[in-house]
Formats: C-alpha cells, sequence, structure tokens
C-alpha cells in the first residue's frame, strides 16, 4: 500500500508544483487541501476544499491514514504592511492553524510533518559574503517572519511532545513557471526591453528555483535523516541583481538594457518613495549556505540557475 501525502495550500505557487511532482512519481496517494476545489484540478489527486485554514476543525477525518503533512499553505508577506492588525492576522493564519494541525496530525499517528517556512526567519540581509547557514540566531524583520519563527517554535515544542518528526525548510525568494509579484515584473521587464538601473548593483542573492524547491520537499519526505532538522535550500549559484537581469535576457532571447546608477541614489529614491523595503531586496544581499541539505541529505539542486531562468521565462504570466 502506498504511502499518503496530505499538501496544505495545495493550489498555490508551491503547492500545486508539489501535487504535480507527486502525482508524476506515482510513488504515493495525494490529498491536495485548498480553500475551494481549482479550475483545472490534477487528475489523480484527492481535493479536500477546507475554505479558511484557520477556521477548520474537522482535521481527524481529514487526516485518518496520512504518513506525511507537507504544510505550504500560508498568509504572505505584503511589503510595507506594517500594522499591528497585520501581525494579529500572521498569527491568525501562519502559526495558530499550523500548531493545531501539527497537534492533530500526531494524535492521528502521521509520521512526518514538513513545514514550508521562509529564510525571513534568520534575517533580511547577509554582509561580508557570511551566508545564512541553519546554525543562525533568528532575526525575523517583519510580521511574515516572526509568525514562521513563531510556527517554528512550536513545532519544535510539539516535536518533543509527542514524538511527531518535524522538518523545517527555509527557503529564500522562489521562482519558476507562474511566478507572480515582483519577479513576474522583472522578466516582463526585462523582456520588454526596457532600460533598468541595475548595472552598478553588486550584491550576492540566493534564489531557489521551483524545480528544486518541490525536489528537495520530495527528498524531505521519506529521508530518515531530515527528521526533527532544519535546512536552507537555494540554486547553490548566487547572482548580483545586475547578473539576474542578464540571464533573464538571455532566457528571454533579448538584450539586457543595464544603467550604471549608482546604489546610492537608487536608496534615496527608494527611502523617498517609502520603497525602502522593496530597495533593500534589489540591491541588498542575501545568501543561504545549503551545505547541510548537501551533506546530510546527499542533495544537490537538479536543475541549474540558468536552467531555472530558462522554465520561468518559458511560463511566464501577465502581471
Amino acid at each position: 500500500m502506498r504511502p499518503t501525502v496530505l499538501v496544505t495550500g495545495a493550489s498555490g505557487f508551491v503547492g500545486r508544483a508539489l501535487v504535480e511532482h507527486l502525482v508524476s512519481l506515482n510513488a504515493s496517494e495525494v490529498i491536495a487541501m485548498t480553500r475551494v476545489i481549482p479550475d483545472n484540478p490534477v487528475v489523480g489527486v484527492r481535493y479536500l476544499p477546507v475554505g479558511d485554514l484557520a477556521l477548520q476543525t474537522q482535521w481527524s477525518s481529514t487526516l485518518a491514514g496520512v504518513d506525511t503533512v507537507v504544510h505550504a499553505a500560508a498568509r504572505v508577506h505584503i511589503l510595507n504592511d506594517r500594522s499591528a492588525q497585520s501581525i494579529e492576522e500572521f498569527e491568525r493564519v501562519n502559526v495558530i492553524p499550523t500548531l493545531e494541525l501539527a497537534r492533530h496530525a500526531a494524535a492521528m499517528g502521521v509520521r512526518r510533518f514538513i513545514f514550508l517556512s521562509s529564510i525571513g526567519v534568520n534575517g533580511v540581509q547577509t554582509h561580508s559574503s557570511m551566508a545564512f547557514s541553519e546554525a543562525d540566531t533568528p532575526n525575523p524583520h517583519n510580521a511574515y517572519a516572526l509568525s514562521k519563527l513563531q510556527a517554528e517554535r512550536g513545532l519544535h515544542q510539539i516535536s518533543a511532545q509527542t514524538g511527531l518528526d518535524v522538518v523545517i525548510i527555509r527557503p529564500p525568494l522562489v521562482y519558476g513557471p507562474g511566478v507572480r509579484a515582483n519577479f513576474s515584473a522583472l522578466m516582463h521587464a526585462v523582456k520588454s526591453g526596457w532600460p533598468l538601473p541595475l548595472g552598478a548593483v553588486h550584491n550576492q542573492r540566493s534564489l531557489v528555483a521551483l524545480d528544486n524547491l518541490v525536489d528537495f520537499i520530495v527528498t524531505c519526505i521519506d529521508h530518515p535523516l531530515a527528521a526533527n532538522e532544519t535546512f536552507l535550500v537555494s540554486d547553490g549559484d548566487d547572482v548580483s541583481s545586475a547578473e539576474l537581469v542578464r540571464g533573464l535576457a538571455r532566457a528571454s532571447g533579448v538584450s539586457s538594457r543595464l544603467l550604471p546608477v549608482p546604489t546610492w541614489a537608487l536608496w534615496v529614491c527608494a527611502i523617498a518613495l517609502g520603497k525602502r523595503e522593496f530597495i533593500q531586496r534589489l540591491c541588498g544581499s542575501l545568501q543561504v549556505d545549503i551545505h547541510k541539505a548537501n551533506t546530510l541529505l546527499g542533495w544537490v539542486p537538479p536543475i541549474s540557475l540558468e536552467e531555472g531562468l530558462r522554465r520561468a521565462v518559458a511560463g511566464i504570466v501577465k502581471p
């Protein structure tokens, strides 16, 4: 009998890709937990529409027979939203339901609980080529990252009390076919030939292709050494914002148009426009060390950054 994997947030960017990949492997039964059944469901998947995850109460029937839970559902970060209500909402959606689900999973005999967290738990930037690692003291800088850290800590407590295997995965920016928000806007700008003022930006940022993240999640489902561990994951190939633009241009078959605007000038303009967090992501460095994933699990990203960008451009959607 094949094991059963339950994926929350299964209609989202990462969740749907994971569900599709699990079905293609044909090694497990897949249950997809979503707000509503999508218009284009994945064939061979059992869907569980639950509406608002924070209001779900029928966990016992949902988790019957499940071996592994991959919890990808979350309220994502909204730039420049620092209101108290935002903090409360992040806790309501990202912390309370996560811990409730984990408690019921343990009670129902689920073997492993994989939680998709965020590199934001480590911090907002790195300095002097010192990449983040799993051993770093957490330093969240916004309500979203704080909610992820609170959920992580609660999961560790549940694991200690119940014996439930908990795996924490902290990815940086995830890109791939169907990506939206700022990365989608950047791809459209590059493809349209717009001149971008990033020629003088020499930062270093880690990214993770959607296919690489999905492959790592699948590795963590079965690998015995993943139990009760935290992992950082990336493509293993860091780039500056200027190099990223050049890579997207090559993938799009166009010439990159980069203007060498001084970084300080970009910061001044961004701060004046109230876009401090946006410019931090564009000009600051954020590198992650995936040595632990490489050595402990023997995991190597299956596709390169170049191939990841090619796939992202091929699956570009309208902003």
